[in-house]
């Protein structure tokens, strides 16, 4: 079993509020709400890809990386955990 399948309700849970948002920009382009504004609703989308990016990645490199059950070694999951904070910090 992947890990985006054990957190499938999760994520699409998120991608349905990523959905909400874009529709939001949608929107207010269509009745043409001001430009801040819509800057401020294209931000907030962009945000909530960004954190989606990040879970998913996260997911993945805890998954197929540092599985202790497959290869447990200290080094690689300090590296992994290492790489984790950069991905996020990147994607804020």
């Amino acid at each position: 079993m992947t890990h985006t399948i054990r957190e499938k309700t999760k994520l699409l849970n998120r991608v349905r509020r990523i959905r909400g948002q874009i529709e939001a920009v949608e929107r207010a382009l269509d009745q043409e709400i001001g430009c801040a504004d819509v800057l401020q609703l294209i931000a907030g989308a962009r945000g909530a890809i960004n954190g989606l990016m990040a879970e998913v990645m996260e997911d993945h490199v805890r998954a197929h990386l540092i599985d202790p059950a497959h290869e447990p070694d200290p080094q690689r999951a300090h590296a992994a955990e290492e790489l984790i904070d950069v991905v996020r910090s990147y994607l804020k």
